[in-house]
């Protein structure tokens, strides 16, 4: 189960090596107003619900968009992006690799936007492991198909950079729960920079 976790990372990886050099020619084959597609990355700091017995993390999610062309003043994007606890709480520390579509709407310098995700997880529980709901088995680790659906909004400081606040909601199949299932509450405040592939001329000064 850990290769498939490993696979989808690998998998997103190579989707952004083979992405990224055909979003800079076509950048770059544009006028300088204007890019075909938009890359950006964005990471920050991250407050976790887990879901189980009252459990929070403290944790780092990083990720990186790839824009299309906006249709009916929408903006669609690919999203990657992972999240791991630093902090596991009193609980359980959850990590996760996820890819998607994100939809913004642009108003000045205010980007909300909604996504839904998919990927694999882990959920890591503490010492001595968390107990099955018949009493029979602890368990130390389980992963998981995660599907992730939230919004957020980012707000421009600068044309490259811009601020995040961003919530998702998680589900997680889990064995230790009657349910077979937890919901994590993801919230997470960072920085996201725009990468800006148009050659500006420099202007320089005439004597």
């Amino acid at each position: 189960m850990r290769t498939r976790t490993r696979a989808i990372l690998l998998s997103a990886t190579l989707l952004l090596c083979i992405t990224f050099p055909s979003a800079t020619m076509h950048a770059q084959a544009g006028p300088t107003a204007t890019q075909t597609l938009q890359i950006s990355a964005f990471g920050g700091g991250t407050a976790t619900l887990i879901g189980l017995d009252k459990g929070r993390n403290i944790g780092i999610t990083a990720g990186g968009d790839l824009g299309f062309r906006a249709f009916f003043r929408m903006h669609p994007f690919l999203e990657v992006r992972g999240t791991m606890a630093i902090d596991n709480g009193a609980i359980a520390g959850l990590k996760n690799v996820l890819i998607g579509v994100k939809v913004e709407k642009t108003f000045s310098r205010v980007h909300p936007y909604g996504d839904f995700l998919f990927g694999r997880g882990e959920v890591n529980y503490n010492s001595p492991g968390f107990l099955n709901p018949s009493g029979t088995l602890y368990y130390l680790q389980s992963l998981s198909n995660i599907y992730s659906a939230g919004g957020g909004v980012d707000l421009d400081l600068t044309p490259h950079y811009a601020l995040k606040a961003d919530a998702q909601l998680q589900h997680y199949s889990v064995p230790v729960t009657t349910t077979g299932s937890i919901y994590a509450k993801a919230f997470t405040v960072g920085v996201v920079y725009r990468f800006d592939f148009n050659h500006h001329p420099k202007h320089h000064d005439r004597q």
